[in-house]
């Protein structure tokens, strides 16, 4: 007989939120502030890993990605631009908090995020009152797809791979943690993911 799902691994970017600084945000970003988008992607792409394995601060990416040379706005701008990008998918927010409730289950975010948008993020939409542990890059040191990330989510969680079921909206990702033995599903949408959940016997 499979184990019982006792928790849920879940990505942020995607799934429960838009993504924090993704390309379509940069392009604003180039749009909005009058900059060079070529340039400013190729900087990003150089140092973003960086940043989000919690090595670099976020100053010290805005100082590689936009302000190595003077700017008519200041960094206070820029960094509330950033922040401004990220919405809430409030259908899934609610799918996660009812079937944890439901369920009784443990939900731990697995994601790549920097520290500061990362911690806004968590703060803006009130994530810590239905998620028990937060295993970000920033804050472990290691990005998915790197297999430790979801080792390190297992012994925080004190789980069994098959215990888990995975919700993340990047195929490599799943195919990454399930070849650890851990369930997962590739989000597509909140129904989509609702009616996949439920072949886990996680039933509203």
């Amino acid at each position: 007989m499979a184990p019982s799902i006792t928790t849920l691994f879940l990505d942020i970017g995607g799934v429960l939120l838009t993504n924090g600084w993704d390309r379509k945000a940069r392009r604003l970003a180039a749009e909005t502030f009058a900059l060079d988008c070529d340039e400013m992607d190729e900087r990003h792409h150089l140092t973003f890993d960086t940043y989000e394995e919690g090595k670099l601060s976020l100053e010290e990416y805005l100082t590689r990605v936009v302000f190595y040379e003077e700017r008519p706005f200041s960094r206070e701008e820029f960094r509330a631009f950033m922040f401004a990008q990220s919405r809430p998918f409030p259908e899934m927010i609610e799918l996660v908090r009812q079937v944890k409730a439901r369920h009784g289950l443990k939900v731990a975010v697995v994601s790549n995020e920097g520290r500061e948008l990362n911690e806004h993020r968590i703060r803006e939409f009130q994530l810590g009152t239905f998620i028990d542990f937060f295993i970000s890059s920033s804050f472990v040191h290691y990005r998915k797809p790197d297999a430790d990330i979801y080792r390190i989510a297992l012994d925080i969680a004190q789980v069994e791979p098959a215990q888990v079921v995975y919700l993340e909206d990047r195929p490599m990702f799943v195919e990454v943690a399930r070849g650890l033995g851990i369930n997962g599903i590739v989000h597509n949408g909140c129904e989509t993911t609702r009616r996949e959940l439920e072949g886990f016997g996680l039933v509203l």
